[in-house]
């Protein structure tokens, strides 16, 4: 009777053994959410596209689907700017050529500055044009740092409409000329501009 007792125990301690973890593993512990850290914010210093296309409508004189089209080719190739310069500019051509303008950088944090522009361009080009210029600036850490010499980008012309824009860049500071205006510009043209706190006829 004892062995027998023995046996039966034995045979319930294995069957217990058996469906324990099978109890376990049907009904895991719950487990925590994951974590997710913080979404990276947005840098409030920076200009949204509405108030980009807002101020350009406002400049230019007309609502305009091209220049908002221009707007966000601009965005989705370099982000938001930090700053903007509206101004004006006249410039000509043959075979060589000076561009000569004028205007006033605008920022968040920094305050506003006035600021002229200048440089040559050589290249299969002729004409003369006067243009209402938005510049959009990127990456700009003072608005000192807009006083230097910007180089083209190969490939960044866009044009659309009555806009054209193209991109130049400096110590990773990047400038987007965004030009609407008269006269004949033919060609390619490659040069660089320069930004001085002062007008000056040198355009080196």
């Amino acid at each position: 009777m004892r062995v027998v007792l023995r046996i039966a125990a034995l045979l319930f301690a294995a069957m217990l053994a058996g469906t324990l973890p099978a109890l376990a593993q049907a009904n895991p512990p719950p487990q925590p959410p994951p974590q997710t850290g913080p979404r990276p914010a947005q840098n409030p210093n920076a200009f949204q596209p509405d108030e980009i296309v807002k101020a350009g409508h406002q400049f230019f004189g007309n609502v305009s689907r091209e220049l908002a089209s221009v707007v966000e080719r601009a965005v989705s190739n370099w982000g938001l700017p930090n700053g903007y310069v509206l101004g004006e500019e006249g410039s000509g051509a043959f075979v060589a050529g000076l561009r000569y303008g004028e205007g006033t950088l605008y920022t968040k944090n920094a305050g506003d500055l006035r600021v002229y522009w200048q440089g040559p361009s050589v290249g299969f080009d002729w004409g003369g044009d006067g243009a209402r210029t938005m510049m959009l600036v990127y990456n700009l850490p003072a608005t000192g740092a807009i006083y230097q010499r910007f180089a083209g980008i190969d490939g960044s012309a866009y044009f659309v409409g009555g806009f054209g824009m193209t991109a130049l860049t400096a110590n990773n500071v990047v400038v987007v000329p965004i030009r609407s205006g008269v006269g004949l510009r033919l060609g390619a043209n490659i040069g660089y501009l320069k930004f001085t706190p002062t007008a000056t006829w040198n355009p080196f």
